[in-house]
């Protein structure tokens, strides 16, 4: 089985389409479509369903898909080590955050890890938390720091780093501004939010969803300043991770306690590969988070 085999697979189920398969592979579409069908022959039975517009993965490809993303990047893993023990710390380090993560100063930490590791080119991608886990999982990212408010996806293992209260905000002429709001306060209120795939919109949900209230939210931002902007123009609460609550734009609003007398809790990880250590780039950069510390695995 070739490896080429496995990534030109993988491209496919994640495109679902051969098209732009060999477009972001930079390959002929024949010469992919002659990998997939070369490694279906091996497999004994088809890993897609194909159509003129589309295609699908079948049970086989499905049940394929994990190992062959593990696979490759076990195979990235080797050539990082391989490079390590001869002393040279050099590739490329693909680090994921979701903005304003609060107990990491990413920036500093990227800066520190580049002065000591110069031969290391750094990636950096932003987005919410389910999308960063998810490009862990499928190896496209050594690191990121997340929030979470549930189970990690398939091949991501979570290393604890701190956890943070969610708080109400509100401008200081709401009705709530002076009140300690109980759950019923906050049925009719309009919220402000990010997307959903952001690891602060799932605590919110579910604690709401937890408590049977059913939550208004109007206006979806995809960053923190937005957000605290719209607040402090009235137009809506929002709940946030308390660092999120001593941001300077956040100075004039009111911070008020979550409902129930036990605040939902907003936990941020560096989420990592499952099934293997962090990469040797991943590790020194780890290292220069202050007080973490790396946990076993299991």
């Amino acid at each position: 089985m070739e490896l080429r085999h496995l990534e030109y697979f993988v491209a496919v189920a994640e495109e679902r389409h051969f098209t732009r398969a060999a477009n972001r592979l930079l390959v002929s579409q024949s010469g992919l479509s002659a990998s997939i069908r070369a490694l279906e022959r091996e497999l004994g039975a088809p890993l897609f369903v194909r159509n003129t517009r589309r295609v699908e993965l079948t049970d086989l490809g499905r049940a394929t898909l994990l190992d062959a993303r593990q696979a490759l990047a076990s195979v990235v893993a080797v050539k990082r080590a391989a490079a390590a023990v001869s002393g040279l710390l050099r590739g490329t380090l693909a680090v994921g955050t979701e903005q304003c993560i609060g107990v990491v100063d990413v920036p500093a930490v990227l800066a520190r890890f580049h002065l000591a590791h110069p031969g290391v080119e750094i990636q950096l991608s932003q987005a919410g938390s389910a999308w960063l886990a998810g490009e862990v999982g499928a190896g496209r990212l050594d690191i990121a720091f997340i929030a979470t408010a549930g189970a990690p996806p398939d091949g991501v293992r979570l290393l604890p780093m701190a956890d943070q209260p969610m708080v109400l905000l509100c401008h200081p002429a709401h009705p709530l501004a002076d009140a300690v709001p109980g759950w019923s306060d906050l049925a009719d209120e309009t919220f402000v939010d990010f997307h959903s795939d952001w690891g602060a919109r799932q605590v919110t949900d579910l604690a709401f969803a937890d408590a049977g209230v059913q939550r208004r939210v109007t206006l979806e931002v995809n960053d923190v300043h937005t957000l605290l902007d719209l607040v402090n123009h009235g137009l809506g609460m929002a709940v946030v991770p308390r660092p999120v609550a001593g941001k300077v734009q956040a100075a004039d609003l009111c911070v008020l306690p979550m409902p129930g007398g036990t605040a939902p809790i907003w936990h941020v990880s560096a989420a990592v590969p499952e099934n293997s250590q962090p990469s040797a780039a991943g590790l020194a950069f780890l290292s220069e988070v202050p007080g973490f510390s790396l946990a076993p695995a299991g």
